[in-house]
Formats: C-alpha cells, sequence, structure tokens
C-alpha cells in the first residue's frame, strides 16, 4: 500500500511537463531514496526559485522578482520587433541561437480546442497593449509546426492585421546537419515553399 503523501508527490510530479504516470513514480521514488540529498536539495532549490523568480510582468519570461520587468524588456538598445513564442523556455532557445535583437512576447500556450484552451487563455490583451506603447513594427510568430500552433499563428495573424503591425513567420526548412531523404513531407513541403535567393 503506497502511502497518500507519495501518491500526492506522483501527482504533482505527472502535472510537470512529459512526465507521464510511470516516470513520476520512479521520479518519486528515487526522491525518498535519496531523501537526505537528493530531496532536501530539490526541496530547497524550489524554495529559493519561488523566493525569488516570477514570470516577467510584460513579456512572460522568467526574471527575478526584484527585476520585473525584466532586461529583455527594459533595454533600450533593442529592436521594435516582438517575437511571439509559446512558452518561456522558447525564450532562452532565440537568445541562446543569436540572430534576434528585438523584444518578446510569451502567449503561455496555443489554441487548442481538444484541451479546452481558447483566445481568452493566452495572452493577447497585453499583446495589443505593448503594441500601442512600444510602437512595435513587426511581430515575428515563432510557434512549433504542429497544427494547433498553425491555427494559432493564423489566428494572431488575424488579430494583428487591423493594428497595422507588419506580421511574419518563422521560415521553416531542413535542419543543419540533416539529408532531404530523412526529411518528412511537411517539412519537405514548406521548405520548397519558403526557398529564398542563394547569395
Amino acid at each position: 500500500m503506497i502511502p497518500t503523501p507519495f501518491e500526492q508527490m506522483v501527482r504533482m510530479l505527472a502535472r510537470l511537463p512529459a512526465i507521464g504516470r510511470r516516470s513520476a513514480e520512479r521520479i518519486a521514488f528515487k526522491l525518498i531514496r535519496q531523501n537526505e540529498t537528493l530531496l532536501t536539495d530539490l526541496t530547497a532549490s524550489l524554495n529559493e526559485a519561488h523566493r525569488l523568480l516570477c514570470s516577467c510582468s510584460r513579456c512572460g519570461a522568467v526574471t527575478l522578482r526584484e527585476k520585473d520587468p525584466c532586461g529583455l524588456c527594459t533595454d533600450s538598445t533593442r529592436d521594435p520587433v516582438i517575437c511571439l513564442v509559446e512558452d518561456a523556455a522558447d525564450v532562452e532557445a532565440i537568445e541562446e541561437a543569436g540572430g534576434f535583437h528585438g523584444r518578446y512576447h510569451v502567449l503561455g500556450g496555443k489554441l487548442s480546442p481538444m484541451k479546452g484552451t481558447g483566445p481568452g487563455d493566452l495572452r493577447l490583451n497585453l499583446l495589443k497593449q505593448r503594441n500601442g506603447e512600444e510602437h512595435i513594427r513587426e511581430v515575428v510568430i515563432a510557434l512549433n509546426t504542429d497544427v494547433e500552433s498553425d491555427a494559432t499563428a493564423h489566428f494572431l495573424r488575424d488579430q494583428l492585421a487591423p493594428l497595422g503591425v507588419r506580421c511574419t513567420r518563422l521560415a521553416f526548412g531542413l535542419p543543419a546537419g540533416s539529408g532531404v531523404e530523412y526529411a518528412d513531407a511537411v517539412t519537405l513541403s514548406r521548405a520548397m515553399r519558403g526557398r529564398s535567393d542563394w547569395s
């Protein structure tokens, strides 16, 4: 018989992205077995994160509570272009890749009727407010390539067009180091449609 506190830990772990019930159980067993080290350190780390970190009130990226809005939002040298992403982790990925020197806006999800996520669940009103305050000249939609992301991108384009904002989408193509024979049909089709002059 598994004790209730253990079951509660498993339920909480299973709420995290990409962790199912079985993975949550394995993690919980590992934490309990290493109670004096791993569980103690993890608990301290989570408490510290809860005390010091938050989502930026303007863009939604992760920042220190004492630096809200975040450094990306308050940097006056950044371009008046907003990169629209689904999750705060996407901000980190794009920043690490380099090549973009604008600002960000985290939607906090994507439209998904199957999961009950509608326009009211996304941070769209804040985006429209930022457009008026920051005089944004372009919004780059940097969402994934699944059906829900495509639907969200089309919806966003329709919402932003009346505001006079140029709306672009990331180019899709073949990943670096990969071959044509390994690409799926959707990737190849998008790469062909998005082809450009070679300079």
